[in-house]
């Protein structure tokens, strides 16, 4: 569909307003501006953003001239591109007359960051290819896993008693956090197929951007219970500084190749450390972090990536590191009760 690859442009009163869709995701964005008489276009998107970027003057006009065609003038620079009607153009489904939930832009931004690398790249199960959202006795939880490590993030939502359960594709995870920032709410709006995000921006110096808004088909399917995924019992655990074992897990990582991807965490309530090697056939490493530990010996082995990750993704300076046995998922868990990582152990050879 050619019109696909094209932005609609509409002018009305002081705004101007463009859209965008693969008819799986759609973004809107409202723009305030100076317009002398109301109208409708669509223009191929890439060429326009090129010819806006190369621009020198800071401000630009448009008109349309003729059928479909538009002029736009900046500075000494003259262009006439060629569009598509209007008409053609697949309208963003209008929740109107729906309750939203509203939570902070820099709240569901971490939440986002905190779970989205366990998504699964898997498109055979194309369930896991995505975040879960469900909203429920006051709290927003979102789960993302690829079957390996699962990562759940929940916060107190206060104010709102509807109901959410759903699954965002990734592609629309990668937008919207690219759109959120760190101020102002985001309105969440949903049907049995489609949600809408409505980004509120903060007023810039001439005040220009209204608001963004972002429309996405959701995944069909059940998302299966992560609840039984979550161990019940919290086993052996270590308090570790994250920064610490971020980077003590890193170093060790660089003894790992292909054929032993693998990570040893050997924890010893006699010599009060938690140990971390990896041996391949490139060598060794091996480094101790002193803890306080009172439970049996245990050793545990990961892939470094699925310890990384989450390390990575959190702020806080300590995190509870729980265990049972070498068998048994380890779970990352914020002192704080709204984030937990669960990471499949690697059989140790």
């Amino acid at each position: 569909m050619p019109i696909l690859q094209n932005v609609l442009i509409e002018a009305e009163g002081d705004t101007v307003t463009l859209t965008t869709t693969n008819l799986d995701l759609g973004i809107c964005c409202r723009i305030k501006a100076t317009i002398t008489s109301p109208g409708r276009i669509t223009l191929p998107i890439k060429k326009l953003g090129s010819i806006i970027r190369s621009l020198s003057a800071q401000e630009a006009t448009v008109e349309i001239t003729g059928k479909d065609r538009v002029k736009i003038s900046s500075g000494s620079s003259i262009f006439t591109i060629a569009g598509l009607p209007a008409d053609q153009f697949p309208p963003l489904t209008s929740f109107s007359n729906q309750s939203s939930i509203a939570i902070n832009q820099e709240d569901l931004g971490a939440m986002l960051r905190k779970v989205s690398y366990a998504q699964s790249t898997d498109e055979n199960r194309y369930i896991l290819n995505g975040v879960f959202f469900e909203l429920g006795g006051g709290k927003l939880t979102v789960v993302a896993t690829d079957g390996r490590r699962l990562a759940k993030c929940e916060r107190e939502l206060a104010g709102s008693d509807k109901p959410l359960s759903l699954i965002l594709p990734a592609r629309t995870i990668a937008e919207l956090q690219r759109l959120l920032k760190a101020d102002g709410k985001v309105h969440i709006v949903n049907n049995e197929r489609q949600v809408s995000f409505t980004i509120e921006v903060p007023k810039n110096e001439e005040g220009l951007v209204d608001r963004i808004q972002l429309v996405s088909k959701v995944v069909e399917g059940n998302y299966p219970n992560y609840r039984q995924v979550i161990p019940k019992e919290a086993g052996n655990k270590v308090r570790l500084d994250r920064v610490n074992l971020l980077d003590s897990v890193g170093r060790a990582s660089l003894m790992c190749d292909d054929r032993h991807n693998t990570i040893r965490l050997s924890v010893s309530k006699k010599s009060q450390n938690l140990e971390i090697s990896a041996k391949s056939e490139l060598g060794e490493a091996h480094e101790p972090i002193a803890v306080k530990y009172d439970g049996p010996d245990v050793n545990i082995a990961f892939n470094p990536v699925y310890v990384m990750e989450p390390l990575k993704a959190v702020t806080e300076d300590e995190l509870d590191f729980e265990f049972k046995d070498d068998m048994s998922p380890g779970v990352i868990r914020g002192l704080k009760e709204d984030f937990l990582c669960v990471v499949m152990p690697q059989r140790i050879s």
